[in-house]
């Protein structure tokens, strides 16, 4: 079977139970780019370890599943990782009309796996780490913004902290989702992962007090960059070459002619590497710091500020009671909530 995920369509000519290639894109197009190659990379190293155990990938057994949740764990994969191949698995079995394996073996073997880490003293979860307010100015200020490259990557830094947001919703940014007003900024974000009817929303995204940190000034500037290239509409955030050309721009011969699926747009593992190398840069290694930790840190420090709980939830997108960010802001109530702060030690 090939990796591609595609979707199902229940045999037979019956006019009922026949649909067209275009719905069949479109039931497709409804799991995100990002967790279809997920689903496809797991999929692939799945058949590949059957094909050399001899064992059938599908359908497959719930022994089948067992055992390769178990080989996989005996490879040192996270137990997440472990989770995620079983979900794949059984994603591809529904798409392609197969009942599903019982996952429950498979869920004992991780389980173990899970306890076997904790009795050797290996982390279980590896967590994005917030990117805390002194973190993101001590990034921001390494970001040198007498380049292009530097101030689009400064931008990111900002705003996706100021946002809340994931990397996905930030590459996906046009420029007519970001609008002044007299407070701060509108921000649009037409799509997200808590948002599976893609209702939207919008983020307010006030002006900061610090020039190096203000979304505000920062867009502008950007802004100002694109708009001397010709470049007023379409992706906010653009790929840059090392000669300082913008993707999208036609008068960059080397930035490479846009076409209709080629308009020079960031995509999300790419703003993945610049918050890397922005941690790098700014001295900020082997602490955790992922894309993520822009979400994570925006979060914390409105927790820290004085935010509540249901007010931050709803300006970074998540759900009402979201346990994920319970957890954030539990992690600040270890201190700032501290019960031996007074105890009199």
């Amino acid at each position: 079977m090939s990796t591609e995920v595609a979707a199902y369509s229940p045999p037979g000519t019956d006019a009922d139970t026949i649909v067209s290639a275009r719905v069949l894109e479109r039931i497709a197009a409804s799991v995100p780019d990002s967790t279809r190659r997920a689903y496809a990379g797991d999929w692939e190293r799945f058949t590949a370890w059957c094909a050399a155990t001899g064992r059938t990938a599908l359908p497959c057994t719930a022994e089948t599943l067992a055992e390769y949740s178990s080989a996989m764990a005996d490879l040192g994969k996270a137990p997440a990782s472990i989770m995620r191949a079983m979900t794949s698995i059984r994603v591809v079995h529904k798409l392609g009309g197969h009942y599903p394996p019982d996952t429950l073996p498979a869920r004992a073997v991780v389980k173990t796996y899970r306890n076997e880490r904790a009795d050797r003293g290996e982390p279980n979860e590896r967590p994005a780490a917030p990117l805390s307010v002194r973190q993101l100015k001590t990034a921001a200020e390494a970001a040198d913004t007498e380049r292009v490259i530097g101030l689009r990557d400064r931008l990111i830094l900002v705003l996706g902290w100021a946002m809340m947001a994931r990397r996905g919703e930030l590459a996906r940014l046009n420029i007519g989702d970001v609008t002044e007003v007299e407070q701060g900024l509108d921000v649009i974000v037409r799509k997200a992962k808590a948002d599976q009817m893609a209702v939207g929303r919008k983020v307010a995204v006030p002006y900061g007090s610090d020039p190096t940190t203000c979304p505000v000034r920062l867009l502008r500037a950007w802004l100002a960059v694109l708009a001397a290239r010709g470049i007023t509409s379409g992706p906010l955030f653009r790929r840059i070459d090392r000669h300082g050309h913008i993707g999208g721009d036609p008068a960059a011969p080397q930035a490479g002619k846009p076409t209709a699926s080629d308009d020079g747009r960031l995509e999300g593992s790419s703003i993945r590497m610049i918050v890397k190398r922005a941690a790098l840069n700014a001295g900020l290694p082997g602490q955790g710091i992922k894309a993520h930790s822009l979400r994570a840190g925006g979060a914390t420090g409105a927790y820290l500020g004085g935010a509540d709980l249901l007010s931050i939830g709803r300006h970074g997108g998540w759900l009402d009671g979201s346990p994920v960010l319970t957890r954030y802001i539990r992690d600040v109530d270890r201190w700032k909530k501290n019960p031996m702060h007074g105890a009199g030690l």
